[in-house]
C-alpha cells in the first residue's frame, strides 16, 4: 500500500509557488521592468521570485526583495494581501505580500534581469504591466483575498 501511495504522489502534477511584493508609498507602487528572463521581458511587474525548498513563503519574499531591490524585510512583518492560483506555461500559486516595515531605498540589484525600477501611480499602471499582476493589484485594491487567472 505504501508503494502505491508513493507512486501516486510521484505522478501528481507539480506547480510553482511565487512570492510578490506590493510596495506602496504616497499612492505609487514599486514596479520593475523585466529583461533577459525569458518571461514577459519588456513588461512591468513587481519584485518577486520563486519560493525555494526549505524556506517559508515570507522568508522567500524577504530574500527576493533584498536580491532584486536591496530592500530589507523582516519575514514576520510581511502580511499576505492576496493569493492567486494561475495557469500560464505551468500551474502556479502566486502570493502577494505587503509590509509597513521595509527598510532601504529600492535599487536595481539585478540589472541583467531588470531594465528599470519605477514608482508608478497605482491608478495609471503602464500598458505593458504583466496581465496577472494587473489583475492581482485590482483584486487587492478591492479587498479580495483570492483569485484565479488564466484558466
Amino acid at each position: 500500500m505504501a508503494s502505491q501511495a508513493s507512486a501516486l504522489f510521484e505522478t501528481r502534477d507539480q506547480f510553482f509557488v511565487e512570492a510578490h511584493l506590493v510596495v506602496e508609498r504616497a499612492g505609487e507602487l514599486l514596479m520593475l521592468l523585466r529583461q533577459n528572463t525569458g518571461y514577459m521581458d519588456g513588461h512591468w511587474g513587481l519584485v518577486a521570485g520563486h519560493v525555494d525548498a526549505g524556506e517559508t513563503f515570507r522568508e522567500a519574499m524577504a530574500r527576493e526583495a533584498f536580491e532584486e531591490a536591496g530592500l530589507k524585510l523582516v519575514p514576520d512583518q510581511l502580511r499576505l494581501a492576496h493569493i492567486m492560483h494561475r495557469k500560464s506555461d505551468s500551474e502556479r500559486v502566486s502570493l502577494f505580500f505587503t509590509s509597513d516595515a521595509i527598510t532601504g531605498e529600492p535599487q536595481n540589484m539585478e540589472p541583467e534581469k531588470c531594465a528599470a525600477l519605477l514608482w508608478q501611480p497605482r491608478d495609471t499602471l503602464p500598458d505593458t504591466t504583466i496581465p496577472y499582476i494587473r489583475a492581482a493589484l485590482d483584486h487587492i485594491a478591492e479587498g479580495r483575498q483570492y483569485s484565479e487567472f488564466g484558466w
